[in-house]
Formats: C-alpha cells, structure tokens, sequence
C-alpha cells in the first residue's frame, strides 16, 4: 500500500483541542528545559489524554530529555489508543493490509500516524538494545508500506549492519 495514496484529510495537530490543554503545551514549549515543562505537559495530558497533540508534545519532550524508556511509553500508548480508534488488532503483528484496506478513503493520515508510532518504537527498542523486537516492528511496517514512504528501510538496514557488526 502507498502511504502517501490519500487526500485532504486533517493531520492529528488539526484535531480540536481544549484550550487549556492547548495553553500548557504552548507555554512548555516556550519554558522547555525550565523546572514546570514537565508539569505543564502531564496536566495536558490528564485534560486530554488521547489526544495526538498531547502525546506528540510529550514524546518529543521525553525524547529531547534523553528519557528513552519514558518516551517509549508514551509511543505504545499511541499505538494502543489508536488500534481502538482504526480498530486494528490489539497485537500489531497480527496487522495486515486488510486493516488498511478499510480506512484507505476516509482515514489514511491516522493509519499513518499509528505506523510511524511503531517506527518511533522501534527506533527507540535499538536505542535501548531491544534489536529483536525493533527488527520485527520495522519488517512489519515495511510489509505494510511497500514504497517505504515512511522510511523503515533505512532503521532496518542500520539494525541489520549494528548486528552483522557485533558479529564480526
């Protein structure tokens, strides 16, 4: 399947947001790296704990924080909430183009905002070593995007060389 096959649809920064949850992301970004950052984007997230602005914002900062294992919680728990919403299997190995088949029309943004969440957990599993479990996440995506417009390939490749590496 093509992952840049759809049209006009609203991206997840699109959708409505409160506008307090929407006042503690801004003002974290604007103090990011100053004691309340933190503070600020977990009172978003408990205002608004599905939405994809909230978990982005909190990715990126646990992320940018070097907390690698903090920002692989917030990616699984995107792929969780959004198995319900695109009502893809619990377990994402069980994920076939049959699940995408049905929101190819209507909601392709969101189908690829689940997969780039299972690229961002894979990349974060090598970082912290868990290779095995990252290759399984890539050669799914990529059985999922066979152009690789989402660029699975490359992690892959670099996964692949980490260990013939160690190997050697």
């Amino acid at each position: 399947m093509d992952m840049l096959d759809f049209e006009g649809e609203n991206l997840y920064f699109d959708e409505a947001i409160s506008d307090e949850a929407q006042q503690c992301i801004d003002q974290a970004a604007e103090n990011y790296g100053e004691a309340g950052s933190e503070e600020l984007l977990m009172r978003a997230y408990f205002l608004e704990p599905e939405h994809p602005m909230v978990l982005v914002a909190l990715y990126r900062y646990f992320y940018y924080q070097h907390r690698i294992t903090d920002a692989l919680i917030v990616a699984q728990r995107v792929l969780r909430i959004y198995a319900l919403k695109l009502d893809f299997p619990d377990d994402w190995n069980e994920l076939n183009e049959k699940y995408l088949d049905k929101h190819r029309k209507d909601s392709m943004t969101l189908v690829r905002f689940y997969l780039l969440a299972l690229k961002g957990t894979a990349y974060l599993e090598l970082r912290i070593g868990k290779e095995d479990s990252a290759v399984s996440r890539l050669k799914k995506i990529l059985e999922l995007d066979s152009k690789d417009r989402l660029g699975a390939k490359v992690l892959l490749n670099v996964a692949v060389y980490k260990d013939l590496k160690s190997v050697s």
